[in-house]
């Protein structure tokens, strides 16, 4: 008898998180609608973006420019790799 009432239990259990889940997703999607999931901001400017790159092809250690910019050098790699960071990029980049 136990094992049966457990056993109802864990299957409601599991509808009201398939419930929850749901409705969390089409939150999600109404608020992706209406803006409110811009991501994250690039950390450098146009501008700094273009001089890192500079300096990278000029032979300067990736650790400095990191230093350099207070950001991390894996972040230094990624503004490297990629040609364009389009706004709001906080993608990452699968090697």
């Amino acid at each position: 008898m136990a094992t049966l009432l457990l056993s109802v239990m864990g299957a409601f259990a599991e509808f009201e998180r398939a419930l929850i889940r749901e409705r969390q997703r089409e939150g999600v999607a109404l608020a992706k609608e209406r803006g409110a999931y811009k991501g994250r901001r690039p950390t450098l400017s146009d501008e700094q973006r273009d001089e890192l790159r500079s300096r990278a092809a000029s032979g300067e250690s990736k650790l400095q420019l990191a230093k350099n910019y207070g950001i991390s050098r894996e972040t230094v790699y990624q503004y490297i790799r990629l040609d364009h960071i389009p706004e709001g990029a906080a993608r990452r980049v699968k090697a």
